[in-house]
């Protein structure tokens, strides 16, 4: 009796130790797995997503404030012709803009000179500039510059794209046109065209290898009084 009773344990005992997953358990272990493996994958795609925007967001910061400290040395307008109305009739404006046949950064001399420059990709001059107007190299994390970006010796993908524009005296919301100007009435004095404040507009963009355009990044604004 007490034999068939051993015999009849050790064979359940037997029966379990070779009991295998079955296709059902099989099925739910790799599922279980699958969604963690997702999950890291997401968590490590967002922490990407987000370590690349701040690192984008920190270079278009630097990059407009390197304009703008760029522009703290220039005058308003051109310091030999000035910014005038002339031409037929005296309706035309003169001095706005890069002057003819300039075709470096050290041609640039007043503020209305950048008006329309884009420094960079795609732009008509090399860059991105830093404060002192020379043109900042790409490097590798070793600090090596890099050969061969797309325009030579600049940063791969970034552009600064600069806009200058006369704007109200008591509105700076109010955008005038270059040529515009008010002449006296009553007690208040005539301004001159080139009596009026200036808004500069410095917008930095971004084009990574698998983007179809340039992403604004960064864009800032000072108003420079007459």
């Amino acid at each position: 009796m007490v034999s068939r009773q051993l015999n009849s344990v050790c064979g359940r005992a037997r029966g379990r130790a070779h009991r295998a997953f079955t296709l059902l358990e099989t099925s739910m272990a790799m599922v279980i797995i699958g969604v963690g493996v997702l999950a890291f994958v997401d968590a490590q795609k967002a922490f990407v997503t987000n370590n690349n925007w701040s690192s984008h967001a920190a270079t278009g910061a630097y990059l407009a404030n390197e304009i703008r400290e760029f522009a703290r040395r220039l005058p308003r307008h051109d310091p030999v012709t000035g910014l005038y109305l002339g031409g037929a009739g005296g309706s035309t404006l003169m001095g706005w803009g890069l002057e003819a046949g300039s075709s470096a950064i050290a041609d640039i001399n007043d503020l209305d000179d950048l008006d329309g420059l884009r420094l960079g990709n795609g732009g008509s001059f090399a860059g991105p500039i830093n404060g002192f107007g020379e043109v900042i190299q790409s490097v590798d994390l070793d600090g090596h510059v890099i050969e061969g970006t797309d325009i030579a010796g600049s940063m791969n993908g970034w552009c600064q794209t600069i806009y200058v524009q006369k704007v109200d005296p008591v509105n700076f919301g109010l955008v005038r046109a270059n040529n515009y100007a008010t002449p006296a009435v009553g007690v208040v004095p005539a301004r001159n065209v080139d009596g009026f404040p200036l808004r500069v507009t410095v917008v930095v963009t971004y084009q990574g290898p698998s983007d179809a355009a340039p992403n604004e990044v960064t864009r800032m604004y000072w108003v420079v009084p007459p």
